[in-house]
This record gives C-alpha cells, structure tokens and sequence, in this order.
C-alpha cells in the first residue's frame, strides 16, 4: 500500500518536482558528491533518481567512459529524466521505473550506488541499502542523503498537517532516518562498513506564500492526498501550514532552516 502511495504521490509530483526543489535540495546534491568522490569511468546506479537532478550531475563526472543507471518508482519521474537524456544525446545511461527493494540488475555490476533523498520513503530501507550491496562490485561505495533530525527542520509540521487526512500506515516520517545514527546502523545492517557521516544545515527560501505551499504540497510526495482535497480543504491545508512557518517569514518570502544527512559507506 506505501508502495502505490509513494508512485501514484510522485507521479503527481513529477510535473513541478524540479522547478519547485532544484535549488533548495542544492546543499544536500554538492554533500552527497563531496563524501561519495565519484570518479572518471565509473559505473554508478541512481536509487530513487526522480527527474536525474543526482543523475545528470554525476554523468558530467564519469565522462563518456562512465555509465549510469537510473530507477525510480514514479514512471512518471523516469519518463522526464529519459526525455532529457534523449534530448541531450546521452547514450551512457538508461532510466527505469523499478522497487529499490527488488532491483532486477546483476550481482557486483556497479562502483558507486547514491540515492539522494530516497530512503525516508521507501517501505524497507534496510533491504533497499541490502540491494545496494548486491549491486555493487567489492570495494564499491553507497553514499545517501536524507532529511536531517525533525528539530532542525522548519517545515516538519508538514507530516501532521497532511497526516490528519491520511492514514499514518502509508505516509512516512521523513525523519526517521535522519535521527541520531539510525542511518549508519542501516547501513551495517546491509553490510556496509568503512561508515562517514555528515549533517548539512542549509535554509529552504521562497520568494511567497504561493511558492512556499507549491513546494510542500505539489512537488513532493504530498501532492496524491493534496490534489484529492476539495478547494476548501486545500485552502486550510495551506493556511495551517503557512502558520506553522510564520516564524521564518522574510519580507514577502521565507527562510526556512533544514538539515540534511549524508552517509558514505563501502561494500
């Protein structure tokens, strides 16, 4: 049930995802290449890739040697990251709609494993990290990026605010996995070793309101139970969540504080 949550959210999502996330999820990107030391020739996998914002970054630093897999829950996601490969003229990588769980790639056929921001959504993450393992070649590395602790971020009443009007069972805590070393225990529990961690505190800014809810609401995995609300219902989604986040009201826009948590470690 998480699982058609999570692909029919995204989906919905996938329209508006870049426009409303690529600068503010900038931080977490340049942590998750700075710990991960993705080289030249290098074969890598993108759990949970969305459009290819991760994807296409780390296409420019394996070169044309390199190779890169792609997959994402969402069809919808997968379909906008291989329409840009294709109007780039990419040939050194490949996009497909697949369950992180239960990926149906060869044993020890990767260097490099990242997944950006995914974790906190996938049903099994442990088992996710397992299959990561699988697919990676000894001595490969897995470098993740999640949400930090719920107290460092501005935005977290999101989850209670949504939570009201959906069942808790298939709508996740984005924190768990950011909480304390919960994602370095993960990590040992699919065998990885050689664990790095590192917390990036960064601000999420809007120029208005509008852009503020857009972001929450539409271009995440909110956007299946936002978009089945009636006007009404919206308009109180919107007006709580803006008064959750009045604090960090700037001018007509807002600063609002996040965290994020990068892990590295090698199979």
């Amino acid at each position: 049930m998480q699982r058609r949550f999570q692909r029919s959210g995204w989906n919905k999502a996938a329209a508006c995802y870049e426009e409303r996330w690529r600068e503010q999820l900038q931080p977490a990107h340049n942590g998750l290449f700075d710990l991960a030391g993705i080289r030249r020739g290098e074969t890598i996998i993108d759990v949970a890739c969305g459009t290819g914002l991760v994807s296409f970054r780390a296409l420019y630093a394996i070169g044309e040697k390199g190779f890169l897999v792609g997959i994402d829950i969402s069809e919808h996601m997968v379909a906008i990251a291989h329409q840009i490969a294709a109007g780039n003229k990419m040939t050194n990588v490949r996009f497909e709609r697949m369950d992180a769980e239960e990926l149906t790639l060869d044993d020890k056929a990767f260097d490099v494993a990242l997944c950006s921001l995914g974790l906190m959504y996938i049903p099994g993450p442990v088992r996710a990290l397992q299959e990561m393992y699988r697919v990676l070649k000894e001595g490969g590395r897995c470098c993740s990026v999640v949400w930090g602790r719920r107290n460092a971020c501005g935005w977290a009443n999101i989850i209670s605010i949504i939570g009201k009007r959906v069942s808790s069972e298939v709508f996740p805590n984005f924190f768990d996995t950011g909480d304390e070393d919960t994602l370095e225990k993960m990590l040992v529990t699919a065998g990885f070793s050689d664990i790095s961690t590192r917390r990036i505190s960064s601000f999420m800014t809007y120029q208005s309101s509008q852009d503020a809810c857009a972001a929450s609401l539409e271009g995440g995995p909110a956007a299946l139970v936002y978009f089945k609300l009636s006007d009404d219902q919206k308009k109180a989604v919107q007006d709580e969540y803006l008064s959750s986040i009045a604090a960090y009201k700037v001018g007509n826009g807002y600063a609002i504080p996040g965290e994020f948590l990068v892990a590295l470690g090698s199979k």
